[in-house]
C-alpha cells in the first residue's frame, strides 16, 4: 500500500470518529456532576512516543483534569530534575488537552485538541480522536494529527486488562502498537543504516509499549499507582530513528517507571 492511500484510510478514520454524535442525555433523577482529578508522578525517564527526553535523572509530571458532561480540559507538565542541563529550563514542556468523550452502549468515542508548549522548540499542535470497545482486552485505536510544525499522522493500537487484587487492589497490564507517518522529512526523517536522514519522510511502524500499573486505593479520593513500562523499536526502521533521536544515539530500547499519587473527585 503506497503513501498516497495510507494518508487517505488515516484521514478518513479521523474524520468520521471526529465526527460523532452527541452524549447521550440524563436518565431521569440523575444529576449531571463535574469531576476534577489532580496528579503527580515521578518517573525514572520521559519517554514520548518513543523519543527519549530525558536521560540519568528523575522527572516529575503533575496533571490536573477537570471534566463535566463529558468536556473536560487537562493541563500537564514535564519537569526535569536534571540541573545540569544548563541549555534548558528544567520545566522544560507545558501541555493543554481539550476534549469531549461519550458512550454509544460499549463503544466509547472521544475527540480533542492539544497544544504543546516546549522549551527551546517550536510549540506542537494536534487534534486527536478515539475509539475504544467495552470488551475483553478493551481494543482501543486513537489517530493523532499533528498541523503546527511537525505535520504527521500518529495512530496507536492497544489492548489492555485489569486484575483485582485483595485489599481492593488492582493491576492494570497494558499493550499498545504505533505507527507514525509524516509529512515532513525535517520533523521526521527516515534513517538510513549508517545513522543519517535519507531525505525522505519516515512512514512505517515505530514503537510498541507494554505496561503495568499497580493500583493502591489509600482513601476514598487518594490512589498511589507504581508503574513500569517498556519501550522499544517495532521495525528496522523504527530502531534507526530513535537511536538517530536518542540522548547517546544508540538506544532503541527504554525500561523506565516510578509511582505517582492520584486526588479524585
Amino acid at each position: 500500500m503506497n503513501g498516497k492511500w495510507k494518508r487517505r484510510i488515516i484521514a478518513t478514520a479521523a474524520t468520521l470518529l471526529l465526527t460523532a454524535g452527541p452524549a447521550p442525555a440524563l436518565h431521569a433523577g440523575e444529576e449531571a456532576k463535574p469531576m476534577a482529578d489532580l496528579t503527580v508522578a515521578f518517573l525514572s525517564q520521559y519517554i514520548w512516543r518513543g523519543q527519549e527526553l530525558s536521560q540519568n535523572s528523575v522527572v516529575m509530571q503533575p496533571s490536573m483534569t477537570v471534566e463535566y458532561l463529558g468536556f473536560g480540559v487537562n493541563l500537564w507538565g514535564n519537569l526535569d530534575t536534571d540541573t545540569a542541563a544548563e541549555e534548558t529550563n528544567n520545566w522544560n514542556e507545558t501541555d493543554m488537552t481539550l476534549y469531549y468523550a461519550t458512550d454509544f452502549g460499549p463503544v466509547g468515542v472521544s475527540g480533542g485538541y492539544i497544544y504543546y508548549a516546549l522549551d527551546g522548540l517550536d510549540d506542537s499542535q494536534e487534534v486527536y480522536a478515539r475509539i475504544s470497545l467495552d470488551m475483553l482486552l478493551n481494543p482501543t485505536v486513537t489517530v493523532y494529527r499533528e498541523f503546527a510544525h511537525y505535520p504527521s499522522w500518529y495512530v496507536t493500537a492497544g489492548i489492555s486488562h485489569s486484575i483485582a487484587l485483595p485489599m481492593a487492589m488492582s493491576i492494570d497490564l497494558g499493550a499498545q502498537a504505533a505507527y507514525l507517518l509524516s509529512d515532513d522529512e525535517d520533523a521526521y526523517p527516515e534513517i538510513g543504516g549508517r545513522g543519517n536522514p535519507t531525505g525522505e519522510e519516515y512512514d512505517d511502524f515505530h514503537e510498541g509499549t507494554l505496561s503495568a500499573v499497580l493500583n493502591i486505593p489509600v482513601s476514598g479520593y487518594l490512589t498511589i499507582k507504581p508503574q513500569a513500562y517498556w519501550t522499544f523499536a517495532l521495525t528496522g526502521d523504527a530502531s534507526d530513528e530513535m537511536e538517530w533521536r536518542s540522548v547517546d544515539g544508540d538506544d532503541d530500547n527504554f525500561f523506565y517507571g516510578g509511582v505517582s499519587a492520584s486526588l479524585s473527585f
